[in-house]
């Protein structure tokens, strides 16, 4: 019995063929050369009045949201959010597809082993006599790897891999917009905790007032219509309360879903206009910001994977090569299938060329064309809207914040006038149907300012997320 090394010279020439086709294998891309479509902006916003700050993308969210309560809720929502969980599995499935499609550059080795006996009758045989024979092989082979000519199969794999970025992009602005909306769902709840608060403590001066003139009214000291108003001023307090603690549970469950748990009983905070304090963030450039924003980046993967294909429609009107090979040992005997002289291989290339398909490749290549002109246009409504987020985020700062101090003034001058009120009433100057007005008056006063308040508040968390807040310090990993 022969060793090993008979099989040195087969296998240096199974080599060579293996290592020319592979070069042959590595030819260029037919997809078309893509230019990424100029902005369809402006190239500024409309901040007149807006003071610098710092930049958002290089902004961590735990670095502008400094409330600790907001952090802990922002940190179990990135843990147990659904939404964001889904996002991160769709990215691991555009990996997996992209290693699948990556594959199918390279050969498929296989290693087989196969053994058979047949008896064949004597009138089919030229000998006339019955036989028995037997065939034994032992191989390693690649079957139909098909040489990449024309660019077909890297145009598919560059398609998947951009794909696969994308879903990362994506997954990088479900988070962000979480955070966000977290934060968001964070303020409207401690809003409506003030207003609740807010609310009750009319409730508990009404009821005093109520009581006192219901004394009153039995001393003959004052009239029943007297009392009735007051007793509606207290009604409805006492309606604006339940109103805002069934607003206050829909935003706590509201809240829960976003974290993906149950927040609990939140701990009392002060008001949350004097403790959350957010940084001004600086809105830059457009060129800076939609450069940054996740969304942006996943529509401009999506182009080039368009793009990608396109180059792979072109490729399948041309000719396809597929090679098969085996090489290995056989022998009619077992024990003689590593024998001198028992070598074997195999060499099966296939060519097929089209020739009639009905115009199924010429559709293909003009509905690959399409979806690159869909994703060129989806890329630049993208950058649309960004702008139009940032700058709808950059008025309503701007405007929200004289809204708040028109808001202050009000409330302060509503308070003024129900104490002059009250002073002319006990005065015997005015009928209590002035004060009635000016107590409505300063509750809704009050009301507005804590919304006024928080919208301010609301509108800088939405200039973050507008701003692409902390993207520059999550970018995603470069591609393989």
């Amino acid at each position: 019995m022969t060793t090993f090394p008979a099989f040195r010279q087969p296998t240096r020439r199974f080599l060579a063929v293996g290592l020319l086709t592979t070069m042959l294998a590595g030819c260029a891309s037919m997809a078309p050369r893509l230019t990424t479509p100029e902005a369809p902006v402006p190239a500024a916003w409309d901040s007149a009045g807006e003071v610098d700050g710092q930049n958002a993308a290089t902004l961590a969210w735990h670095d502008y949201f400094t409330d600790p309560q907001l952090r802990q809720l922002i940190d179990t929502a990135l843990a147990n959010n659904r939404d964001l969980r889904i996002a991160i599995l769709r990215t691991n499935e555009a990996r997996a597809a992209f290693r699948i499609q990556r594959a199918e550059q390279f050969p498929a080795l296989g290693l087989a082993g196969q053994g058979a006996r047949a008896r064949v009758p004597g009138d089919l045989n030229s000998s006339g006599v019955s036989a028995v024979g037997a065939e034994y092989r032992a191989e390693l082979g690649a079957s139909n790897w098909e040489l990449d000519l024309w660019g077909r199969v890297g145009s598919l794999k560059e398609s998947a891999l951009q794909q696969w970025l994308a879903t990362e992009e994506g997954r990088r602005a479900t988070e962000l917009a979480l955070i966000a909306q977290v934060a968001d769902g964070y303020l409207g709840l401690r809003e409506l905790d003030e207003r609740v608060a807010l609310a009750q403590r009319t409730v508990e001066t009404r009821e005093e007032s109520f009581r006192i003139f219901t004394r009153r009214y039995e001393l003959g000291a004052a009239s029943r219509l007297e009392q009735t108003q007051v007793q509606s001023l207290l009604t409805q307090a006492q309606a604006l309360r339940a109103q805002l603690e069934q607003a206050r549970a829909a935003q706590l469950h509201a809240l829960g879903l976003l974290i993906g748990a149950d927040p609990g009983p939140l701990p009392e905070a002060a008001p949350f206009d004097q403790t959350t304090v957010l940084a001004e963030l600086s809105p830059g450039l457009p060129s800076e910001v939609l450069v940054l924003r996740p969304d942006i980046i996943a529509a401009e993967h999506r182009l080039r994977a368009a793009n990608a294909e396109i180059g792979a429609a072109r490729a399948a009107f041309f000719p396809r090569i597929d090679l098969t090979g085996t090489f290995g040992s056989a022998s009619a005997e077992l024990d003689g299938l590593f024998e001198s002289g028992s070598r074997a291989w195999t060499f099966v290339p296939v060519l097929s060329l089209p020739i009639f398909s009905a115009g199924r490749l010429r559709a293909n290549l003009d509905l690959s064309e399409v979806r690159r002109d869909i994703a060129v246009a989806e890329y630049e409504k993208s950058i649309q809207t960004a702008f139009r987020e940032v700058a709808d985020a950059l008025a309503a700062r701007r405007w929200l914040r004289e809204q708040r101090e028109l808001r202050e003034v009000a409330q302060a001058v509503a308070s003024e006038r129900a104490r002059l009120a009250k002073l002319r009433y006990d005065a015997g100057s005015a009928t209590y149907l002035e004060v009635l007005d000016a107590q409505r008056e300063l509750l809704d006063a009050g009301q507005q300012l804590v919304q006024a308040r928080r919208q301010l508040l609301s509108s800088q968390v939405e200039l973050y997320l507008a701003l692409g807040g902390g993207t520059a310090l999550t970018a995603s990993p470069s591609a393989p």
